[in-house]
């Protein structure tokens, strides 16, 4: 049998995620080159992890044979892998791109489609997991694209991952993942209102919790955010700025397959009031702060209300 030989690297994007992903792929044992908008953290993170660090994408894209983008939204990816002095302007032969960022479905599907034109094979691998579970490898990641292209790639995914799955062709993956983060930003809307009712109602909110979390209303947004939601400790591990991308995402898919999401619509005020005062930086576990103005009472405040007050 003949075995493929390991792949050199390209990573792009090393933010909260890309840098906790990145570091798992080096750990793995693989040659790493990265690039990144700003040039500091790329020279920082090279030299603590062994890493190159490449002038431009284009250049990265030439001492790479697969490429691995971890960016904040579709322009940007289409600019690093698309753009003039981009990763196709150079691209080595037999290039694969797998983009784990979260993009609209649509935007994939255009760029595996340019992409292909170049013969540049394309993914769309978005994750699910905060930055603790990116940085012991073992985030959630849905990849859309050809099934050799995810035999490929699925040794580098499993540096990062612990659950693989492939859920069919470019542009599912980015539509799974989007619908997956409006079910947890619906979820956690929901969470917070409950909590609320229980203060309001004059109940011990850290017994609810306690009692919520070992329930069938249980759920790992219950389990991560419930304790951060009450301490107004946010963190940052997503972006709340970030979650009302990917639910803005959802409705869009929600709106071209024709079935509606009210949930995720009603999620969606909810963040878009947090990014009116000034949240969209923090945790999105910061929504907390526009459901505590519907109910007039805060979670972290120590006096319960009375009763009907």
């Amino acid at each position: 049998m003949i075995r493929r030989r390991v792949e050199r690297i390209g990573f792009i994007g090393l933010g909260i995620m890309g840098s906790r992903m990145a570091a798992c792929v080096r750990a793995a044992g693989y040659e790493v080159t990265v690039w990144n908008r700003t040039a500091a953290t790329a020279r920082a993170w090279a030299e603590q992890h062994g890493a190159t660090v490449a002038a431009t994408p284009a250049e990265l894209g030439a001492a790479s044979d697969v490429v691995v983008t971890v960016l904040v939204d579709g322009p940007q990816v289409e600019q690093v892998l698309l753009g003039e002095d981009g990763v196709a302007s150079r691209a080595s032969a037999d290039l694969l791109c797998i983009d784990m960022s979260t993009v609209a479905p649509e935007a994939s599907r255009t760029l595996a489609q340019r992409l292909g034109e170049r013969g540049i094979a394309f993914l769309d691998a978005p994750v699910t997991g905060s930055a603790p579970r990116a940085a012991d490898g073992t985030l959630t990641i849905m990849v859309g694209g050809d099934a050799r292209d995810v035999a490929r790639a699925r040794p580098l995914l499993e540096a990062m991952g612990r659950t693989i799955v492939h859920v069919g062709p470019v542009g599912h993956g980015e539509t799974v993942k989007v619908l997956c983060n409006a079910v947890a930003a619906a979820n956690l809307v929901t969470l917070g209102q409950a909590l609320l009712v229980g203060k309001r109602a004059g109940v011990d909110v850290e017994r609810m919790i306690e009692v919520l979390r070992s329930s069938s209303a249980g759920s790992t947004v219950a389990d991560l955010k419930a304790r951060p939601m009450l301490e107004h400790d946010f963190t940052t591990l997503f972006k709340l700025e970030h979650m009302l991308k990917d639910v803005r995402y959802a409705l869009e898919a929600s709106q071209a397959a024709g079935a509606p999401f009210p949930a995720a619509a009603a999620a969606r005020e909810v963040l878009s009031a947090g990014m009116g005062r000034g949240l969209g930086d923090a945790d999105f576990a910061a929504a907390i702060e526009v459901l505590e103005d519907f109910a007039g009472v805060r979670l972290n405040d120590a006096t319960p209300p009375a009763l009907g007050s």
